[in-house]
């Protein structure tokens, strides 16, 4: 079998199956595993999946700028948002992330609510000054460009003076198997200062983050409270996160 017929097989397992184990389809085919291996980082190296320990799994859609992002599966974060809204009581302290489908939260908040949110994004802090009764803090730090979030050394540091009800969380991917992730390595770890600050932590995952991955892990799918998706009940991901005794909530 030609290199280029092996990655249309593995391209096609990828979408069908959602993952790829070398070893097996190395047996299947009746070639190296040497061979699938090396497939599967020109693979990566083209963008079109995530090399795991082990073989491959679908790389997340979130990768572009933030501009772009903002037009990109509008409906299924307008819905998280609505779901996330709902979790917001008056009078509580939220941690709220970065990102798009955050923006989207923000605007899913009644403008008569009173609370205090807690953000490390700028963009969020300022979308947020159109809520008269909503106090804001804002986490300062490097800012990372794709997010629109600080980051790095200080703004973990600045995450320990806080403490909240419930954080908002943002990811790139969601995988049964691969947990919670996202594309940068200081942006995992403030994410994961921000959710040891509040009392419980969801997700914000529009259908297109499921049953994908990036390269850095954030939490484990045990350390959060549930997932918030528009995706449906028989979407594969939402089947094996229930299976794995995940609280998955979406507008089903």
């Amino acid at each position: 079998m030609l290199a280029a017929q092996r990655r249309d097989v593995l391209l096609e397992r990828l979408s069908t199956h959602g993952r790829i184990v070398a070893k097996d389809v190395a047996d299947e085919l009746g070639i190296s595993e040497d061979s699938i291996r090396r497939d599967l980082r020109e693979l990566a190296a083209a963008g079109l999946c995530q090399r795991v320990y082990g073989g491959a799994l679908p790389i997340s859609p979130a990768v572009a700028d933030y501009t772009t992002r903002q037009s990109v599966a509008i409906a299924g974060k307008n819905v998280v948002a609505g779901l996330a809204a709902s979790l917001v009581r008056p009078g509580s302290a939220v941690i709220l992330d970065g990102g798009t489908t955050a923006r989207a939260v923000v605007a899913a908040l009644p403008r008569t609510l009173e609370a205090t949110v807690i953000t490390h994004s700028p963009t969020i802090a300022a979308a947020l000054t159109e809520h008269q009764g909503i106090e804001i803090f804002l986490i300062g730090g490097r800012v990372f460009r794709h997010s629109m979030v600080a980051s790095g050394a200080a703004a973990v540091e600045a995450a320990q003076a806080v403490s909240a009800d419930l954080f908002l969380l943002g990811v790139t991917g969601v995988h049964a198997e691969a947990g919670l992730t996202t594309g940068d390595a200081d942006e995992a770890a403030m994410k994961r200062a921000l959710s040891r600050r509040a009392a419980e932590t969801y997700v914000l995952a529009s259908a297109e983050k499921l049953g994908t991955a990036s390269r850095f892990s954030v939490l484990a799918l045990h350390d959060v409270a549930g997932i918030l998706t528009d995706a449906p009940d028989d979407d594969r991901t939402v089947r094996e996160l229930r299976g794995a005794g995940v609280q998955v909530t979406n507008p089903s």
